[in-house]
């Protein structure tokens, strides 16, 4: 199995246990305050990871186009959590968590649009399926 689809999975396992935890973590606390916590929370468990594991460059290695996507991505991720943990407050976890999901489909359609990368119809219809299935996982009649 490539080491890609290990990784993969643990991210997802982890991403459910966090609209979990998130959901029963945010009764009685402002959404935007509890995504501050979070975000002090893996601040702290990284800046200790990464030296232990000896993961650590100077900042100065760190190439002007990367700093660049990587403040992106930070700002991405910080809107991301903010209007995560907000539909959460106000939203059942397993309607919120499947319509997150959506981004697995934009993921897939920006990397084509922006990164060139090329699907096979056959991964196009997966993609839609995708869409379809978060549409009727999150739906209630």
């Amino acid at each position: 199995m490539p080491e890609w689809i290990l990784w993969s999975l643990l991210a997802a396992a982890f991403a459910a246990l966090t609209a979990i935890f998130a959901k029963i973590g945010i009764a009685g606390v402002n959404s935007d305050f509890a995504t501050l916590l979070r975000t002090v929370v893996i601040l702290a468990v990284l800046a200790a990871m990464v030296p232990l594991m000896g993961k650590w460059q100077p900042l100065s290695s760190v190439p002007a186009r990367s700093w660049l996507f990587i403040v992106l991505s930070g700002l991405a991720t910080g809107a991301s959590w903010l209007f995560y943990f907000r539909a959460l407050k106000v939203g059942e976890a397993s309607k919120v968590a499947p319509l997150d999901k959506l981004s697995v489909v934009l993921v897939a359609i920006f990397a084509a649009v922006f990164l060139g990368e090329r699907l096979a119809t056959v991964n196009w219809l997966g993609v839609a399926l995708i869409a379809a299935g978060t549409v009727l996982v999150a739906w209630r009649p």
